[in-house]
């Protein structure tokens, strides 16, 4: 990728990363439930398409420069969340985390096997597995995956 390509993701992320860490505290408190959130006092609607208009924002971005990388988000938020426990907001953990994926994968893409793949090839051999594992997982324990 060129830096052609990059400079309109830097542009998203200085515009809508703040958003997201400023609406961070509001995902907590949604993760708590609809009806929780609302006694709270949270705008539930507002809240939600705020933090999904943010999120689409910077993954549409994303996606524009480096094209579809396929089962980053299946593999980060679970990792995040698995690091950090139940406390906290994972929207920065998974992020990291994402970043630290793709960069690995593209890694191993470039150099460990003697041709260069596609990034979306390596994330796709780790992400198809840990999806199937988590729906599995999930079906088990009734719904949750943590």
């Amino acid at each position: 990728a060129t830096w052609d390509r990059a400079l309109p993701v830097v542009g998203a992320v200085i515009v809508l990363g703040p958003v997201l860490l400023v609406l961070a505290r509001r995902l907590e408190i949604l993760r708590m439930g609809d009806d929780t959130a609302a006694a709270l006092g949270l705008p539930v609607e507002r809240s939600r398409l705020l933090l999904i208009v943010a999120a689409v924002g910077l993954l549409a971005f994303g996606t524009a420069a480096a094209g579809p990388i396929a089962f980053v988000s299946f593999l980060a938020g679970p990792i995040a969340l698995r690091i950090l426990g139940p406390v906290g907001s994972p929207v920065l953990p998974a992020g990291l985390v994402g970043a630290l994926l793709v960069l690995v994968a593209d890694f191993c893409a470039q150099y460990a096997f003697g041709t260069r793949l596609p990034v979306g090839v390596i994330t796709g051999v780790l992400g198809a597995p840990y999806l199937i594992y988590l729906l599995i997982r999930s079906s088990r324990s009734g719904g949750t995956t943590l």
